[in-house]
């Protein structure tokens, strides 16, 4: 496939002859008006559906490898052969979110200089692939090197994986963000994510299947193999991605103390202040769903099948939501979107408290997946709406590092009002917070959307 950018970049024909027929190319009517449209938004319409395509795949390779290599699953299992811990087993979820979360707004100032963001998406995103290699290649040698050498050289391979993941995020967001229009682009994450989810739970069906049937000492080697596979996919369909030039784009001074750029964000873009609020309760709000299974287990003697059942409703709930809910906020508001999330939280979690059987959870269940794709789905769209193309990486790095203290303690308060009240008071704090959460949202909050 012939892959050149010199044919987007129209800076040099303006200055030839052909000047006039590119300057009366992009007009169009619409409503009796003359709307003028720059060589970049040409050039995104141009390859608009091609991208689409491409970048789609990419979600679904992306989610077939996770499902092998999951951080919430497969991973936790793997570390079970090697520590009876539940506090070391735990914080595989835990680190994962924080170092996705912490390295993006570092990068922001660098990314605000650039025209082409996908030579640094490559570059980056190979870190998040290849310790799946590692993985695979620690797991077949286990034998030999023993439990503590092992575990210590996993929980490496998981960091390693999860900071390349975070230094991935800012520079993919921005990509995708220029790329993709702003009236396609809640209907492209929620699909993307869609496929992804959906592959997740076909390959944890199928990981479940080899961990049974496989000698121990091949059966996680052949899970990670076939996660870097899937990574590696994923990767070639990506790198097919047509990213236009910006020659248009202001190229900011470079700045020594980029927090001055942060600080006069946060002071003037009151509702994106409001945003980050948002953002950072959402992790306390939802911290009830991740006792629903325990819940289930000691109040009402669940089963492992009845566990499976849950799952899968909470996966395909997300599967279905995601697909809907983008393509419902590219034509009503994602900011409704995120306050359907927010009383999808309080429902969930009023159904937990209150469900006098073990059938209770699955409404609740499937109200927890609506939420997860408000917070995090369309948050991520909401996101990319604020500022310019100059500004945005800084706004997406703002949005999600300074976060990411919600996302290491809110487990942890949940954890231990758990402890010291019980499960009901866990699960009415985070009824309290989703109702909180939309309050600001309908009083606070504005789309920035809608705004431009």
């Amino acid at each position: 496939m012939k892959k050149s950018f010199g044919s987007l970049d129209f800076s040099h024909e303006l200055t030839s002859g052909h000047a006039l027929s590119l300057f009366w190319m992009p007009l169009f009517f619409a409503g009796g008006r003359i709307i003028s449209m720059s060589t970049l938004e040409t050039a995104v319409q141009k390859h608009l559906r091609y991208n689409l395509v491409v970048n789609l795949i990419d979600g679904a390779f992306f989610g077939f490898g996770w499902g092998f290599g999951s951080m919430t699953t497969i991973l936790p299992l793997f570390l079970s052969r090697m520590t009876d811990s539940a506090l070391m087993i735990g914080l595989i979820p835990a680190i994962h979110g924080v170092a996705w979360q912490l390295p993006q707004l570092f990068l922001a100032n660098r990314l605000a200089r650039l025209r082409l963001y996908k030579p640094m998406v490559m570059l980056f995103t190979l870190h998040e692939r290849i310790p799946y290699l590692g993985l695979a290649l620690v797991a077949l040698a286990m034998p030999s090197l023993g439990a503590r050498f092992t575990l210590v050289l996993t929980f490496l391979l998981i960091l390693w994986q999860s900071i390349g993941s975070g230094l991935t995020a800012n520079p993919w967001q921005s990509m995708i963000a220029k790329i993709i229009p702003s009236n396609w682009r809640g209907a492209f994450f929620g699909l993307q994510a869609a496929l992804a989810n959906g592959l997740i739970a076909l390959t944890s069906l199928v990981a479940g299947f080899l961990l049974n049937r496989l000698d121990d000492r091949f059966d996680f080697a052949l899970c990670f193999l076939l996660a870097a596979v899937g990574m590696g996919l994923s990767m070639f369909f990506l790198g097919l991605t047509r990213e236009p030039v910006d020659e248009e784009k202001s190229i900011p001074d470079r700045q020594s103390f980029p927090w001055r750029e942060w600080l006069t964000i946060l002071r003037r873009d009151k509702n994106f202040s409001a945003f980050l609020l948002v953002r950072f309760l959402s992790g306390f709000a939802s911290m009830g769903f991740n006792f629903y299974i325990l819940y289930g287990l000691r109040r009402f003697g669940m089963d492992e099948e009845t566990a499976g059942a849950l799952t899968a409703v909470l996966t395909m709930t997300q599967v279905l939501a995601n697909a809907s809910m983008g393509w419902l906020g590219d034509r009503f508001g994602h900011r409704a979107m995120l306050v359907a999330g927010s009383l999808a939280v309080t429902f969930s979690s009023l159904l937990a408290w209150g469900g006098p059987t073990l059938v209770w959870l699955y409404p609740s269940f499937v109200f927890a997946g609506l939420a997860n794709v408000a917070y995090w789905t369309i948050g991520m769209v909401f996101t990319t709406y604020f500022g310019t193309e100059e500004t945005r990486p800084t706004y997406i790095g703002l949005s999600n590092t300074l976060v990411a203290p919600a996302t290491l303690i809110a487990p942890l308060v949940g954890g231990w009002l758990t402890d010291a009240v019980g499960f009901q008071a866990t699960f009415l704090a985070s009824a309290i917070g989703g109702l909180v959460i939309a309050l600001i949202l309908i009083v606070l909050v504005r789309s920035p959307h809608r705004q431009s």
